[in-house]
């Protein structure tokens, strides 16, 4: 008896190491998967994976989960959204118990390694929201009890395996925006089980299947932003589970069934939007009343739009750029039927046919309406005055019709509103000052109507303002200098018009504009030197105006310049030469105004089709394609001077320039008193002064400064700014024969330190 009990003992105990040996090696195979796993992490912000140790069992570190039955192997890892950067292990494949690998929205790249093709039990892989490259691995199909496959938004490349079609218990896939190519594979009407099947916003060419009508399970089915051709097979619109119906974005052509709210019960969002279909909107789409959502933009639609009184549940209704309406009175007459749309927000009728009046129902829209939307038809009419019961609109653009009467008060309501655009129809009056009560205010757009009077101070309040155009109007009076301050702009318009006085110098607070558009007013005097500060800018339009004076040296700042006009002016003085520096600089447009001397040849200068120069008579030199005088013939110097007037006025400018240069040595080296803190003496004697110093004293050597022209160089008056000294600057021309030998003489000669 004892010697049976001890070999039942010796046996009890060889069994548990047996055992004992296989949990072991069952631990040990997933520990290192996981450890491998972590070992190709290259980025861990959130410490996600510092638990990942020896310090305690590794199905208690984070993202990981162990099974009941077998409680010491991995059936779960999760490690949605924790920024991990990497790529994943191949040893993945070992986890043989794996039922979900979830590592939704990281940044993993590389491949998905083919090894999770072993993973027989898993049943959800979601990898979207990586960047995962090459191509899906075929062997995924090998994953047999896959319910889920989420590979959406990576980088992934090549064909849709069609092995993937044997997946018959795959209810979810999601492969859409990368790049992949190809076909979609008939194989996948063998994926009964499927409710969701995403895979817009690839380059899918081909035709649809017409197997896939025999996904009786379907609901959603997302094909959008493809490369599909042909027509929607009659078998797709059989599904009547279909709740969500997209191939907007592709080639596809023909017209849509006339019963298709009826075959088609269950839908509540459709979008066929940018594709070749022609014919009308079915009047049997008010009988899909679960619709939320109707986007067919950008077709070839015609005819009139079928009244949508059944559709209660309506958000948007999307219809721009087709052929719809006749330019008749009741085209709009549809409208009246969306009064009921408790949840209505988003309506977009833009560049169609449409006639008539707007009609005062869209005074009852719900107060959800965040955008109204009907450029570009034949409206006629007012607006109407109860628009300002939509209190939640951020967004109004009725441009391109034939509106007329005054901007109704009423949308000074629209406390939320951030668009307006009215531009193109006959609006009159003022432009009402409750504009600057609209504080959200982005984009205004009001040009190319009747409007008159000034433009309103208050719009200096909008602080929010990225673009303003008010062109083509009959407005009057001087720029707001209010306008001028808003540091929000980008592009501002105010050309056309009949604007008076000047730019106000407040116009350096623009920092952020690009572009400027003020021409064809009556604008005069000197372009600011704020305008300088506006570094940002591309554009600048101010032909045809009362502009005066030089240009001045400050806009030398606007190295990102493009596009520059300012003729038909009064402009004087020399031509920038620092214009050969903006390197972007594509239209430079100078010509009738009263500029003089040399034109430069770098640069734009040498572009003889992108400067206009004509109108300024007495310019000089350029490229040979310009066709200016040469500035040392005959005839330009008889057409400026004659040659006594030169004589003359060289000898007086050279008399003028030597008083000055002795009354400058006089209070120099006799007057010891004076006061030269600012400056730093050689020996006591001499004022040592930089370019800076020089080009600040003449203002930009400014052709208001010159006292005189002789032969080798110019001489300027200059005003140093400590004590008010006058002084005179001498600019040798370098280029000029002789002029460095008379440099060397007259340092040789002088007492000044050269």
């Amino acid at each position: 008896m004892g010697l049976l009990f001890s070999w039942s003992l010796f046996l009890t105990l060889l069994l548990s190491a047996s055992v004992a040996d296989s949990v072991r090696g069952e631990n040990e195979t997933d520990r290192l998967a996981l450890l491998s796993f972590k070992a190709q992490i290259t980025g861990d912000p959130f410490g996600t994976l510092n638990s990942w140790n020896e310090s305690i069992h590794f199905c208690q570190w984070v993202g990981v989960t162990c099974g009941r039955r077998h409680p010491t192997r991995v059936t779960g890892l999760n490690l949605d959204h924790r920024k991990l950067v990497g790529s994943v292990s191949p040893h993945i494949g070992n986890l043989s118990f794996l039922k979900e690998l979830s590592i939704f929205n990281n940044s993993f790249s590389h491949e998905i390694p083919p090894q999770l093709g072993r993973l027989k039990r898993l049943q959800q892989l979601a990898m979207a929201n990586n960047s995962f490259t090459g191509e899906i691995p075929t062997n995924i199909s090998g994953c047999s009890n896959l319910i889920v496959l989420y590979l959406g938004r990576n980088i992934l490349s090549g064909k849709i395996p069609v092995e993937l079609g044997s997946l018959s218990k795959l209810q979810l896939l999601t492969i859409h925006y990368n790049h992949l190519v190809g076909e979609i594979p008939s194989a996948f009407g063998n994926l009964s089980s499927l409710i969701v099947f995403f895979v817009q916003g690839n380059r899918i060419g081909g035709s649809i299947p017409y197997a896939l009508g025999k996904l009786k399970k379907l609901e959603a089915l997302e094909l959008g932003e493809n490369r599909l051709v042909g027509t929607i097979p009659s078998s797709i619109l059989n599904v009547s589970s279909l709740t969500d119906f997209n191939v907007g974005g592709n080639q596809l052509q023909g017209m849509l069934p006339s019963e298709l709210g009826n075959i088609l019960p269950n839908l509540e969002f459709i979008e066929v939007s940018l594709n070749l279909f022609t014919g009308s909107i079915p009047i049997s789409i008010s009988n899909a009343t679960k619709l939320y959502h109707i986007g067919f933009a950008l077709n070839k639609f015609i005819g009139k739009v079928p009244h949508l009184e059944k559709l209660n549940n309506l958000g948007r209704l999307i219809l721009f750029e087709n052929h719809l309406g006749s330019g008749k009175v009741d085209d709009l007459s549809f409208l009246n039927s969306l009064t009921n749309a408790t949840n209505f927000n988003y309506l977009s009728l833009g560049t169609n046919n449409f006639g008539g009046l707007l009609p005062n129902s869209i005074s009852n829209f719900s107060t959800n309406l965040v955008f109204l939307e009907i450029e570009d038809n034949k409206i006629v009419g007012s607006i109407p005055t109860g628009i300002g019961n939509m209190v939640n609109l951020q967004g109004i653009s009725l441009s391109l019709n034939r509106l007329t009467g005054q901007i109704p008060a009423d949308i000074g309501k629209l406390q939320k509103l951030e668009i307006l655009s009215l531009f193109h129809n006959k609006f009159y009056g003022d432009i009402p000052s409750f504009v600057g009560n609209l504080t959200r205010l982005s984009i205004l757009r009001l040009f190319q109507n009747n409007l008159h009077g000034s433009i309103p101070s208050s719009l200096g309040k909008c602080q929010m303002l990225v673009e303003l155009r008010l062109h083509q109007n009959n407005l009057v009076g001087a720029i707001p200098r209010e306008v001028m301050s808003l540091s929000s702009l980008l592009r501002l318009n105010i050309s056309r018009n009949n604007l008076t006085g000047s730019l106000p110098i407040e116009i350096g607070s623009l920092k952020n504009l690009e572009e400027l558009y003020v021409s064809k007013n009556m604008l005069s005097g000197e372009i600011p030197s704020s305008l300088g500060s506006c570094v940002k800018l591309r554009l600048i339009y101010m032909e045809r105006n009362k502009f005066s004076g030089t240009v001045p040296f400050f806009l030398s700042n606007l190295k990102g310049m493009e596009e520059i006009d300012i003729s038909q002016n009064n402009f004087s003085g020399q031509i920038p030469d620092y214009f050969e520096d903006f390197h972007f600089l594509q239209k430079l447009n100078m010509s009738f105004n009263d500029f003089e001397g040399v034109v430069p040849e770098r640069g734009i200068y040498a572009n003889a089709t992108a400067i206009s120069v004509k109108g300024n008579n007495k310019l000089c030199g350029g490229i040979a394609k310009l066709e200016l005088q040469s500035c040392n013939s005959k005839g330009f110097r008889k057409k400026r001077y004659s040659l006594t007037m030169i004589l003359i006025i060289s000898i007086a400018c050279g008399l003028l320039g030597l008083s000055l240069m002795l009354w400058f040595l006089y209070r120099c080296l006799f007057r010891k008193r004076t006061s030269v803190s600012s400056f730093r003496l050689l020996g006591n004697s001499f004022l040592e002064l930089s370019y800076q110093n020089l080009l600040k004293a003449t203002d930009g050597f400014s052709p208001a400064n010159l006292i005189g022209v002789g032969g080798f160089g110019s001489v300027y008056r200059g005003i140093i700014d400590h004590g008010g000294k006058v002084v005179a600057v001498k600019v040798l021309n370098l280029q000029a024969a002789g002029a460095s030998k008379s440099f060397i003489a007259e340092c040789a000669h002088s007492m000044f330190k050269c």
